[in-house]
């Protein structure tokens, strides 16, 4: 699985190029966040049957947040949640985000369940992946794309990361070249106040896990570099 919500040609939003590539390189479900209503290219991959975004926003908005993916003889539920502080700036999704807990307790999950928690807080993430301990296989953390170390597992059988990180450019501003954040910052005292800024053009890094399940929960957690 994969987090796409980032991978348009600027930077926000899903692209379709982008997410063919993805899965036609193996990718078998595409999870999103913040940004899945970026663009209406976007809006429109949202109707792919491999793709979701956060699950815990009212049923108008577009998309679905998770997906059952046949995996030989098992079966495996991808939930997408999101905390408010991750969606706060969200139009499409103004007054339309629920609690992440709600949603994990009202979705249909079978078999095996990873969630992909996109959230600002690390308490939040990991309240909730303590509180599914042992109901879900893994609960990773994205949103924030700067990727935190020691991924574990927890008691009773859940892979934890805090951050999976973000697979893009080395440096800059999460992706993005600082020039222009820094210099409206400076001039108008927002960041966002001004010309917007483009992708940072250096080496990609991955961000990435690999975890092992067995019996429907994990068996190890390990961050690939």
């Amino acid at each position: 699985m994969a987090n796409a919500e980032n991978t348009a040609a600027d930077g926000l939003g899903m692209g379709r190029v982008q997410v063919e590539q993805l899965l036609s390189g193996g990718v078998d479900v595409i999870t999103g966040g913040n940004h899945s209503w970026d663009s209406p290219e976007s809006v429109g991959l949202l109707n792919l049957p491999q793709v979701v975004r956060p699950a815990n926003v009212d049923p108008e908005v577009p998309g679905r947040g998770f997906v059952h993916v046949p995996v030989g003889e098992e079966m495996v539920t991808v939930l997408n949640l999101a905390d408010g502080c991750a969606m706060a700036s969200t139009k499409a999704t103004a007054g339309r985000v629920g609690p992440a807990y709600t949603a994990w307790k009202a979705a249909d999950r079978r078999g095996i369940t990873i969630v992909d928690y996109h959230g600002d807080h690390v308490l939040e993430k990991q309240i909730f992946a303590h509180t599914v301990d042992g109901t879900a296989a893994a609960v990773v953390g994205t949103h924030t794309h700067e990727a935190t170390d020691l991924p574990r597992l927890l008691p009773n059988g859940t892979a934890f990361v805090t951050e999976v990180g973000m697979t893009g450019p080395d440096g800059g501003v999460q992706g993005f070249a600082p020039e222009n954040l820094v210099n409206n910052l400076r001039t108008t005292g927002n960041p966002f106040d001004g010309p917007m800024p483009t992708v940072y053009r250096a080496p990609i890094v991955l961000g990435a896990v690999l975890i092992e399940i067995v019996g429907g929960l994990a068996a190890s957690i390990q961050r690939v570099r």
